[in-house]
């Protein structure tokens, strides 16, 4: 059906096709008409930072910024589904246009900077949710929030979103929010995971259960900043990683038309440097803490990849945008056969 349908969505404006796209499926959520694009995922489910998902294969951040699409999302058969980046306060994000698809690379930039509705309409609408599966919330800082003050943006949405998450984000990794990815050098990131778990532990006492956080980070770093990355997140005993989100690269895409706007690269293009970052993390966190993978999954080939790599997961965006749902389910097989 995909296959019919994306020729129409591509002469839409990109922005405009994936607000179209949320709205049919909250429709046919809404109508009950959810059998008709639920594909058949079977059951294969992998035990990772303690909860049980249903099968390997999950949607990525980005989609649904502000959780409100999540039971229409739940009926094309994730394992788990991950809304936001999420900020403290409402943000309108970078000014348009900030999504380009580069079609003959199977890619995808985007600039669009956070844009979402605060964490307060997010866990408004979690709350209205009657999805019961595997619920990540991605959180970030605000645009205004000087970096040296990002911590407490952090702690602000963890102690908001905690309530209602099956696990935590913590996105420090965008390119498209001013030296967000700072965070990521040996000092700042070791000062913000000390204060992220100390709060993690006062949030499961008050609440009586302990909810994950995984760390999602960059595919442009080098040997070394892989290195001290895995060292910090297992001295402060971090649940997960998630490797990787966009990168600032270029390289391949030069050429085409879009292919040096501003922002993150996604699709095809970081395949490979997503999972050469996943392989080094594996080797330093010798299964510590799961892997996630993420970045350029356009096939089952490519999920197996990820997991052959070190991931014990994956997730799916925008090979999504080029496959379809289909591409749900043939992750789900080659994974399953490996």
């Amino acid at each position: 059906m995909y296959s019919l349908l994306r020729p129409a969505l591509f002469r839409l404006d990109p922005e405009a096709a994936h607000h179209l796209t949320l709205s049919c499926l909250k429709t046919a959520y809404l109508s009950g008409l959810g059998g008709l694009i639920a594909p058949a995922i079977p059951h294969d489910p992998r035990t990772v930072m303690g909860l049980t998902f249903p099968n390997p294969v999950g949607l990525a951040a980005g989609l649904d910024k502000n959780g409100e699409c999540i039971d229409g999302l739940a009926l094309l058969g994730f394992g788990s589904i991950e809304i936001g980046t999420v900020t403290p306060l409402p943000q309108a994000g970078n000014p348009r246009p900030r999504l380009f698809r580069l079609p003959e690379a199977q890619a995808i930039i985007n600039r669009m900077g956070f844009n979402n509705a605060g964490v307060d309409a997010l866990v408004e609408n979690v709350r209205r949710s009657n999805y019961r599966g595997i619920l990540g919330i991605n959180i970030g800082k605000n645009a205004v929030t000087p970096i040296e003050n990002a911590a407490l943006d952090y702690l602000t949405c963890l102690r908001k979103v905690y309530a209602h998450a099956g696990y935590i984000t913590v996105n420090i990794s965008s390119p498209n929010t001013k030296n967000l990815r700072q965070l990521q050098d040996e000092a700042a990131l070791d000062d913000l995971l000390a204060q992220l778990k100390a709060e993690q532990q006062k949030l499961a006492d008050t609440h009586g259960k302990y909810v994950p956080i995984a760390l999602k980070i960059a595919p442009d770093m080098e040997g070394e900043q892989i290195a001290q990355i895995a060292r910090r997140l297992m001295q402060h005993r971090i649940d997960g990683v998630i490797a990787t989100n966009t990168t600032l690269s270029r390289e391949g895409v030069e050429h085409l038309r879009h292919g040096n706007e501003a922002g993150g690269l996604s699709g095809a293009p970081v395949r490979d440097k997503s999972t050469a970052v996943i392989r080094q993390l594996a080797s330093h966190l010798q299964g510590s803490l799961p892997i996630i993978g993420a970045g350029g999954i356009l096939n089952g080939a490519d999920a197996a990849e990820k997991i052959k790599a070190g991931a014990s997961l994956v997730q799916l965006y925008s090979g999504l945008i080029y496959r379809g749902t289909a591409l749900i389910g043939e992750s789900c097989a080659a994974i399953r056969a490996i």
